[in-house]
């Protein structure tokens, strides 16, 4: 216990992964957290790991989709974000989703109990005291301006900013089932088992057009100190997708496929807004791609043109958030170490992934990385191979900067994890049989190959047995 701990700035998923990796392996961690001393636009408790926007941790098929594969790695390596989630997981389809207050006590109960963890109810204004020679900064997309403003100053960079908005959530009383229907698009069983997992609303034409007219009417909140600031496209507002086209929502969020009418099996929804179970009651459901920056009043009327929620209660409305990040190819080093002082790491959205996972993902390296160097030990990223390497490595070098001569600008954005990042394999032309494979089936086994190599090269790296396939699904 002579041993110095390492401090981590911000209680999200990025620092709550950070700092129980840091004490699992035998390192002292003070973490930071300023709620509830200092609050944020966002954050309505002061749990730890807090999710402020959606309750789904995305797909979780470590054979079929980057993010699943994501989800199997870090659960290799003893993430308590991914344990928590999977102790509170609601059902989703295909995704893992959880509860959202059950999941959040967990990891701060966890983190807590911990006896190597000391959590610091306080704000770290500005650079962190220079005794403290270990620290992740870990603060999110609402970073304290005086924390933002000393890294600003410190690495002479502007930082990036976009906006992330939240979508509202309805209480399941209020919807109308005479209307809507429970299935899952094409009904595929998740992770919980369920095949019904969302709730789904049909608009015919006529409706939808409505619909789309009330979106570009209404009023919006505005931002005038933050004009000119791109959105993230995995998190548009619902009416700036609607701006770029009236029929961009039914080919995105509100698309119809996969879905039959319960009620009406012989009529095709033109387009169908789902709804997705938000807590283990089921008492409160999340409207799908439905983040959103109208003004309250106008959220209320519109969305109760929706079929099925005519007379719907909202028990959050959807709200804005500005989202920052840092120029983390320019600014960090392959250990997730600013160059302009080593003696700070960075960790989460502030690095410029994308996503929950994504996001504590990285908590999880810096943790590694930063208990590897307080041991003594070496410290080395994940292989390239894995989805884990090929994160951190986009951000820290793999990101192109280009120039006038390449002809790109450079600019640096925000990542979530996908198969781009990781070594191409050449798919297979022929089943055992010695058949020509057809596109889909070639797409279909060179995932898996991917998935395999990743989790064989994963358990190498960290001196852990190949987990088995089956275990792995």
């Amino acid at each position: 216990m002579s041993m110095r701990p390492v401090h981590v700035i911000g209680g999200g998923l990025a620092g709550s992964e950070a700092a129980w990796q840091i004490a699992e392996a035998g390192v002292p961690v003070v973490l930071h957290e300023m709620r509830p001393v200092r609050g944020t636009d966002a954050h309505q408790t002061d749990r730890l790991a807090e999710l402020v926007c959606s309750n789904s941790f995305r797909a979780d098929d470590w054979a079929g989709n980057a993010v699943g594969l994501l989800h199997a790695e870090m659960r290799a390596l003893g993430s308590i974000i991914m344990s928590c989630g999977d102790a509170h997981q609601v059902p989703a389809g295909g995704a893992l989703a959880v509860d959202r207050d059950g999941f959040a006590q967990a990891v701060t109960a966890r983190l807590e109990a911990h006896p190597l963890v000391t959590i610091a109810r306080e704000e770290v204004a500005g650079l962190p005291p220079a005794e403290w020679d270990s620290v992740i900064v870990a603060t999110g997309p609402l970073t304290s301006p005086a924390l933002s403003d000393a890294i600003l100053a410190l690495t002479g960079e502007g930082q990036l900013s976009f906006f992330d908005a939240i979508a509202p959530i309805v209480n399941f009383d209020s919807v109308d089932m005479g209307v809507c229907w429970r299935q899952s698009r094409y009904d595929k069983v998740g992770p919980g088992g369920d095949a019904a997992a969302y709730i789904n609303c049909p608009m015919d034409q006529a409706r939808y057009e409505a619909f789309i007219d009330a979106l570009l009417a209404g009023p919006k909140s505005e931002f005038k100190d933050w004009e000119n600031v791109p959105y993230f496209d995995g998190c548009l507002p619902i009416e700036v997708m609607a701006e770029r086209g009236r029929e961009t929502l039914r080919h995105g969020p509100m698309k119809p496929v996969g879905l039959t009418n319960a009620h009406k099996p012989d009529e095709k929804a033109y387009a169908v807004v789902q709804l997705r179970q938000d807590n283990a009651l089921g008492t409160l459901w999340n409207m799908v791609g439905f983040q959103t920056k109208l003004k309250h009043g106008a959220q209320t009327e519109i969305f109760r043109m929706i079929p099925g929620l005519e007379k719907a209660v909202f028990a959050r409305l959807g709200g804005l958030h500005r989202n920052t990040f840092i120029n983390s190819p320019r600014l960090l080093d392959a250990n997730l170490r600013l160059k302009a002082e080593p003696r700070l790491r960075f960790a989460g959205q502030v690095t410029g992934v994308e996503g929950y996972v994504e996001s504590a993902a990285v908590g999880l390296l810096a943790g590694r990385f930063a208990a590897a160097e307080r041991l003594g030990r070496p410290i080395d990223a994940p292989p390239a191979t894995t989805a884990l390497g090929g994160l951190v490595g986009h951000i820290t070098g793999g990101h192109l900067e280009g120039g006038p001569q390449e002809g790109r600008g450079g600019s640096f954005q925000p990542m979530n994890i996908n198969y781009g990042l990781l070594p191409p394999m050449a798919p297979p032309r022929r089943d055992a049989e010695g058949r020509r494979l057809g596109a889909k089936e070639k797409t279909r086994l060179k995932k898996r190959a991917m998935g395999e190599r990743a989790l064989s090269d994963l358990a190498a790296w960290a001196g852990h047995p190949a987990p088995t396939l089956a275990a792995a699904e």
